[in-house]
């Protein structure tokens, strides 16, 4: 049971591997690669932008093209290649062998360097800037790690730059920068300076040397990256501060992370700010239980401090990897297209950065459909190898084996778009599965439109199967999808086996209504009592097909009927539906009474006929509907109210008829209230009514009592008390003296008060008008005199005048006023005699 359950985890941890998505894709160099190492061995390989060069172990270099085709052979050396070297240009290539041998040379040039060594040589490399005449500079590396610069006449000057610490292993040049490495660790020298700046010890001294080489790499100029058994350093070279020099060099070196890998390093290589490693990898076998070689790994890792974070990790298949060392293997790479290139013995791989479509292939491996549309549709403008369509349908297709019909369907809108072939295609592959309801919610309506056979064929389906599905899709379809003929002719074949389905009723009515066909369409409404019966008749103009159908309106509801008819006299008379109504009165009693509602006037015609129909279905309206019409007769509605014994609205016909006292009578008789007789009393304002009344009421103890409460402002009470018999019993008669009393006492206080204020107001008016008067007028050339019209001031003041000016401003000469022929000394001025006589009636009189 425990082996089984180890068993069980493991899968389930390389299921969980599997679910992350791979940073690199492989692909082995063929073409040239695969010729050249069916008969030889790869020994090392240097990465140019633009080819690639690859040494042997028969001493060949080779010249490659990305794609593996060899361009160029060179015979270098009967023995392995250790090195090849190129510049940053690609023009000139150095080469070193294990028979001693080193060859510097330009590829497109005739320069050429030769030397061979008395012990082999491993390594070499040329100046990055080779190409330019002041940097013809190269090292090499056995025992000794040799540099040569060409000086005077083209000749090479040798000079020693390091020694004595056992054979130099590898070199990286950068910038002003050599890096090396040698048996004890690895050393920096500045070529500025040519002094040495850095020696990073090596940590596992136990590890040969030679077996587990070191691995450098620049990833910048001032950033070297040291890979030696499973440690990694990255150290930076900074500038050293003016004042810490002394004799020291004026650079140094900061390891700024280390950390340990699980494996062997075989080599290195940046990746923005991350690392690849290939690692060589050592196994128990599970068969002979003895240590073998693995497949080498390549891991990208994100350097921290102290320690490594695994972003990813590949095992590799390469050829023979059962038969390599940790030496055999190297890792090269292109800096400008984050390609690198792990090579073996047997086999070179190219790893690249995956890119979006690589990422998608993933996704769709994985069956993640969704977020492979998604990459495809951000990604659209970048990627070559898919399209987003294709993705789409590959989606949908995969939804639809699920048996998730819903979202395949809901997916159709996006990623069918316009395309009404793809779209009639998936809607009959749905039909084949019996899904046709599912994608009946998403199919275009419009721009684009499909074929009338999709629609109706989903129609067809609703109709055998759902009645209220089909009617959703009637209502929200326009109704030029589809042959409208077809369809109906459907619904009323489904009718004949269920006439009275209301829901095929209701949607027939639509499909008349689609049809133009408004009369059919009515009728089911009206037979249905449907609410949007109103809405049809209004929104086609079907007064006419309503004429014969306006009892039917009415019952369905009367409200709703009688607003339109009344809001479209023009279309149908009141004349008309009153006929029409004729049979069902209280209808028509509905109708009539909204009518005179609206306009007291427009029906007069029929207000005879609405006494008998209020006084039948609706008393309460009957007395306001009396008193608003001044066209129905008197005498019809008194007998009708007679013969019904409504004693309230005849009493109002007997006062409007002038006959107040039997309506009086008719209170204190029928309705023996003698608030209501005094509040008649009261609006009639008639003496004799009060003599009716107090006579009626004399013998009425109650009545009495009412009158005394109420009368008090109208009649004299004393015309009461004194007719009330002696030793008569009246309820609350004390209160209600009292109240005349008090009623009394208010009236007299009310007119003293009105009196002060009128004293006031007349005397504030006097004294005003008084001031006015006494005020001057100014009199000059402009004034006229009012009678002759001349001047009222003569052209000589010197002369003597007589002026006459009323207070209404109105001027005379004196001798132009009429002689009066009363006694009385006061003047009039003629032109305010005709008017009441006010302000103008006093005079002030100028001489001189």
């Amino acid at each position: 049971q425990e082996t089984r359950s180890n068993e069980e985890s493991t899968d389930d941890s390389e299921e969980e591997e599997s679910e992350e998505e791979p940073k690199l894709k492989y692909e082995r160099l063929s073409n040239g690669v695969t010729e050249i190492l069916q008969k030889d061995a790869a020994s090392c390989m240097t990465v140019h932008e633009k080819f690639l060069a690859l040494g042997t172990h028969y001493g060949k270099v080779y010249l490659l093209d990305v794609q593996g085709n060899i361009t160029q052979k060179f015979d270098v050396s009967p023995v392995k290649i250790n090195q090849i070297s190129l510049d940053e240009s690609g023009e000139h290539m150095g080469v070193c062998s294990e028979d001693g041998k080193v060859q510097v040379f330009g590829l497109y040039s005739a320069e050429e360097f030769h030397e061979t060594f008395d012990c082999p040589i491993k390594i070499v490399a040329v100046h990055p800037h080779f190409v330019r005449s002041h940097f013809k500079q190269f090292v090499t590396g056995g025992k000794k790690l040799l540099l040569y610069e060409r000086g005077w006449m083209n000749r090479w000057k040798p000079s020693v730059l390091h020694e004595g610490e056992g054979n130099i292993r590898n070199v990286k040049w950068r910038g002003h920068l050599i890096a090396w490495a040698n048996n004890m660790g690895v050393k920096i020298l500045d070529m500025i300076s040519k002094q040495r700046i850095t020696n990073v010890p090596r940590d596992d001294i136990s590890l040969r040397p030679d077996m587990y080489p070191c691995s450098l790499c620049w990833k910048d100029n001032l950033t070297l990256i040291i890979g030696w058994g499973n440690s990694v350093k990255i150290c930076s070279v900074k500038e050293r501060h003016a004042s810490e020099m002394r004799d020291l060099p004026n650079r140094y070196v900061e390891i700024v992370f280390q950390f340990d890998t699980e494996f062997y390093i075989s080599g290195l290589a940046p990746l923005c700010d991350q690392l690849v490693i290939l690692s060589y990898v050592k196994e128990i076998s599970e068969k002979t239980e003895v240590e073998c070689c693995a497949r080498p790994r390549l891991d990208i890792v994100q350097p921290l401090p102290e320690s490594c974070e695994e972003i990813s990790s590949d095992a590799l298949t390469v050829r023979g990897f059962q038969e390599n060392e940790c030496r055999d293997y190297h890792l090269e790479y292109s800096e400008g297209e984050s390609l690198f290139y792990i090579i073996s013995p047997r086999d070179v791989v190219v790893a690249k950065e995956r890119d979006q479509d690589d990422h998608i292939d993933w996704l769709l491996e994985k069956k993640k459909y969704e977020e492979a549309l998604m990459a495809a549709e951000i990604s659209q403008k970048t990627i070559k190898k898919h399209k987003i369509l294709d993705i789409g349908l590959a989606y949908i297709n995969h939804l639809v084996e699920k048996g998730d019909y819903d979202l395949a369907a809901r997916k159709c809108q996006k990623i069918l778009g316009k395309n009404t072939e793809l779209w009639e295609f998936e809607v009959y592959k749905f039909k084949e599965i019996g899904q046709l309801k599912a994608i009946s919610r998403y199919l275009p309506r419009r721009d684009p439109v499909l074929k009338p056979l999709i629609y109706e064929m989903v129609l067809h389906e609703f109709l055998e199967s759902d009645y209220e599905g089909f009617a959703t899709l009637i209502k929200e379809w326009p109704g030029d999808l589809y042959n409208n003929t077809i369809i109906v002719q459907a619904v009323v074949d489904h009718l004949k086996k269920d006439p009275q389905n209301r829901t095929l009723l209701r949607t027939l009515a639509e499909l008349y209504t689609y049809d133009q066909r408004y009369g059919r369409a009515l009728e089911i409404y009206l037979t249905l009592r449907h609410k949007d019966v109103f809405q049809l008749i209004h929104k086609h103009n079907l007064f006419s097909s309503i004429r014969d159908k306006i009892v039917l309106l009415m019952d369905f509801d009367s409200e709703k009927a009688v607003d339109m008819l009344l809001d479209n006299e023009d279309k149908i008379s009141i004349d008309r539906v009153v006929e029409e109504l004729e049979n069902r009165p209280e209808l028509q009693h509905v109708y009539l009474h909204k009518l005179f509602k609206r306009d007291h006037h427009k029906g007069q015609r029929y207000h005879e006929k609405q006494i008998s129909l209020y006084a039948e279905y609706d008393r309460p309206n009957l007395l306001p509907f009396l008193r608003d019409s001044t066209h129905c007769p008197l005498e019809k509605a008194l007998e009708i109210c007679q013969q019904r014994n409504f004693v309230e609205e005849t009493v109002y016909l007997l006062s409007r008829m002038g006959n107040s006292r039997s309506a009086l009578k008719m209170i204190m008789e029928e309705l023996h209230d003698v608030d209501k007789a005094i509040e008649f009393a009261k609006e009639q304002d008639d003496g004799e009514l009060w003599e009716d009344l107090i006579l009626y009421s004399i013998d009425k103890p109650p009545f009495i009592t009412g009158l005394l409460n109420n009368i008090g402002t109208h009649v004299d009470p004393i015309l009461l008390i004194h007719r009330i018999k002696e030793g008569m019993e009246i309820p609350n008669l004390r209160d209600s003296l009292v109240k005349i009393l008090q009623d009394y006492n208010l009236q007299i206080l009310l007119r003293e008060g009105c009196k002060k204020i009128l004293v006031a107001d007349s005397l504030s008016l006097l004294k005003k008008m008084h001031r006015n008067q006494m005020k001057g007028v100014l009199v000059d050339e402009e004034n006229i005199c009012e009678s002759c019209l001349s001047p009222i001031l003569p052209s000589d003041a010197s002369k003597s005048f007589n002026v006459v000016v009323f207070h209404c401003r109105h001027m005379f000469h004196k001798e132009c006023l009429p002689v009066s022929n009363t006694i009385s000394p006061i003047q009039f001025c003629n032109i305010c005699s005709a008017k009441h006589r006010g302000p103008g009636s006093a005079i002030l009189e100028m001489k001189k």
